[in-house]
């Protein structure tokens, strides 16, 4: 019996701690069957502190992990690239613009270069609307039936002389009033390392209000350069070219020229 009674003052007694602070149950070496209610809110509160901190963080690194996902995307299609250019005599894909009227497009949008490409992606599906594969990248939140899930652009440049190009000074001119087609070699290209091959059309991993693809001074895009570096670049980053936007269907010298630096 009398255990018992002790057994009760006991537990009684670390119920009565429980009600002072930690560190004074620590420095008198009490014991406390639980947290107070202060206490609680405490680590309640430094959770949410830790959420606040860590969240933004996680998020740029989900965003970064994107980014990279997509210039991988650019990496293949750049390897397809250059099976096409080798069974293609060193020519980069050309055709008369527009290639389609129904729905109308020209070569250097999505749905005109990638059935270039198709034959040498690993036979993945990857220009099929419903299962895009590389040619989507990971980020783009533009309604699939668009541009039929197919995110890069291919700079007009590789199929029209620098003479044609330079003869253009206008956005339309990438879109309307079409010049006849003149294939373009590799060897053409004077800078590789400096002009944009393919690219993401819209700013896909910078996100802005008033999105108009290679015709707009904001945002940032992953590119690829005809050597096959890719890189994420400021539109502000990117030459003026013949429209005095950062186009690189329009780049001053066409496939002599550069876009960057």
């Amino acid at each position: 019996m009398l255990k018992g009674v002790n057994v009760d003052v006991s537990l009684r007694t670390r119920k009565a701690a429980c009600g002072e602070p930690w560190w004074l149950r620590a420095r008198q070496g009490k014991a406390c069957l639980g947290f107070t209610l202060v206490e609680l809110l405490v680590v309640i509160a430094v959770i949410a502190l830790l959420l606040s901190i860590l969240t933004p963080s996680l998020m740029k690194a989900k965003s970064v992990a994107t980014r990279v996902r997509c210039a991988h995307n650019l990496k293949q299609i750049h390897l397809a690239m250059g099976l096409y250019l080798n069974a293609n005599d060193n020519t980069y894909p050309c055709a008369q613009d527009p290639v389609s009227t129904d729905p109308p497009y020209w070569l250097w949008m999505g749905r005109g270069w990638r059935r270039f490409a198709e034959p040498y992606l690993d036979g993945t599906g990857a220009t099929d609307a419903n299962n895009p594969s590389v040619l989507l990248c990971p980020q783009d939140r533009t309604d699939p039936a668009t541009y039929e899930s197919t995110s890069y652009a291919y700079s007009m440049v590789f199929y029209h002389s620098p003479e044609q190009i330079d003869g253009m000074s206008a956005t339309t001119d990438t879109y309307a009033n079409p010049q006849p087609s003149i294939p373009q070699r590799s060897s053409d290209v004077a800078h590789p390392s400096g002009k944009i091959l393919i690219g993401e059309w819209f700013s896909n991993h910078h996100r802005i209000e008033d999105e108009k693809g290679w015709w707009n001074w904001q945002g940032a895009r992953n590119f690829i350069f005809a050597a096959g570096q890719v890189s994420f670049l400021k539109a502000t980053q990117i030459r003026p070219a013949r429209d005095e936007l950062p186009d690189a269907n329009l780049t001053v010298h066409g496939i002599k020229g550069q876009d960057h630096p």
